[in-house]
């Protein structure tokens, strides 16, 4: 038995039989080397083990977290989680606990990145900053091992454990700034010369901008827009809760999206990154949400399954009563279409690297505003023939990658770094027919 399969074993004996309870703990390291003006200017490094613990007193629940494993401090931490309980209302949605189950036998773990040294994220950093030794490079190479014991009262146990490496940085004119991001499992999945390169490229090509007139416009998005795009629709739209709420836009069994869209919530793909089960510890499994266009699935957590009449899909997440359960593990079906032929084909249209503060002005249609970022470019005749001031979008999600409305789908697809945060969703560019731009970045 694991060290922290032994907490969690702790932890339940010290709720003994006063209250239903399930412990999740999370233990692992997780450092980060940032860099400015070419230079590494910060390494941090984090070890150490989180217990969460939710529980239920009579139908009454609470929840709690402690980072603190010393046994007194364990032995407080329950009692004032059990006390935390019986002072809450009953809560009529307790979908009580899972039974034991079997867990998909699966990991995404490469201990390179759990164990990966400073000397080793530099490495990294210098390939993207030697990418192009006339700019100024920013960013930072995140490595990250965590092992996860999940063990509740009903006698269901499982572990597992996970790995990832994150590049992001830019590279910088005097003027100008373009971006590029990678992720995996481990720092292998990651190539920084590459992504240091198109960096430089998009910063020299971004140089000289020019302002446009806000309208609809033919788009190429790079996947880290198409990467908060699919963000957005698990979020907001293919969340179970959303939907009983009546704040999705979703309708099961009808032909939403382009028919050459699937999008897909896959922790079993050998590319994932993640656990093979959830925050309840419910397995995972394969979740198609767009299914050639036909939107076909939500996201259920126990909580949303016992009111839908249905069965969890295994998207818990600590929080998911509140926000509701989120599919985070998003596969959009790669194309054919190399990016340069996309853009070959648009006779006026925009280009666009990356999408930064996007907010929802209505859920039910998925309008989101945002503004471009680090590499906006105007297409004309099938040619990138200038840089693009930033400019603001307002745009139903849900309508540009409606009916008709996808011209090409990338053969580029990877890791975007989405506005939740990176690894959320490996997706490629996107050619679509229209694109709502309603003003420059100051409105």
């Amino acid at each position: 038995m694991s060290a922290e399969q032994n907490v969690a074993e702790q932890v339940l004996e010290l709720v003994g039989s006063d209250a239903e309870a399930e412990v999740t703990v999370n233990a692992g390291t997780s450092a980060l080397t940032r860099f400015a003006n070419s230079f590494i200017h910060q390494n941090v490094g984090e070890e150490g083990a989180t217990v969460s613990l939710r529980l239920a007193v009579d139908g009454r629940v609470a929840s709690g977290t402690t980072t603190n494993l010393d046994a007194d401090a364990l032995d407080r931490f329950v009692a004032d989680t059990i006390e935390a309980a019986r002072v809450q209302p009953v809560d009529p949605d307790w979908p009580g606990l899972v039974a034991p189950t079997a867990i998909p036998d699966l990991e995404h773990f490469d201990p390179a990145a759990a164990d990966a040294s400073p000397e080793l994220r530099a490495e990294q950093v210098k390939a993207f900053v030697d990418a192009d030794p006339d700019l100024s490079a920013a960013g930072y190479f995140e490595t990250v091992g965590v092992k996860v014991a999940f063990a509740n009262s009903a006698g269901h146990r499982t572990a597992g454990r996970f790995s990832r490496a994150v590049l992001d940085g830019i590279q910088q004119t005097p003027t100008s700034s373009g971006s590029a991001h990678a992720a995996g499992v481990g720092p292998a999945a990651i190539d920084a010369a590459t992504a240091g390169a198109l960096a430089a490229q998009r910063a020299r090509d971004g140089a000289g901008t020019f302002d446009t007139k806000p309208g609809e416009y033919e788009v190429v998005l790079a996947p880290e827009c198409v990467a908060t795009v699919a963000a957005f629709l698990s979020v907001y739209g293919f969340n179970a809760k959303a939907a009983l709420e009546g704040q999705s836009f979703v309708r099961v069994g009808e032909a939403q999206f382009d028919s050459s869209i699937t999008l897909v919530d896959d922790v079993i793909d050998q590319r994932a990154l993640g656990i093979a089960f959830d925050s309840e510890g419910t397995p995972k499994q394969r979740l198609k949400l767009i299914d050639g266009g036909v939107t076909s699935s939500l996201a259920h957590d126990r909580r949303t399954a016992r009111k839908a009449g249905t069965v969890s899909t295994g998207h818990a997440t600590a929080g998911s009563d509140v926000w509701g359960p989120i599919a985070h593990t998003l596969f959009l079906e790669e194309g054919s279409d190399p990016v340069d032929e996309m853009i070959a084909g648009v006779e006026r249209g925009i280009y666009v690297a990356t999408f930064n503060y996007c907010r929802v002005l209505d859920p039910k249609s998925l309008v989101v505003t945002g503004l471009t970022r680090n590499g906006t470019f105007m297409i004309e005749n099938g040619r990138i023939t200038g840089a693009v001031s930033n400019l603001r979008f307002t745009q139903s999600f849900v309508a540009a990658l409606g009916p008709g409305k996808v011209l090409g789908i990338g053969n580029d697809a990877r890791f975007g770094d989405s506005e939740f945060g990176p690894g959320m969703a490996h997706v490629p560019s996107l050619r679509l027919g229209a694109w709502n731009f309603t003003g420059g970045a100051d409105g």
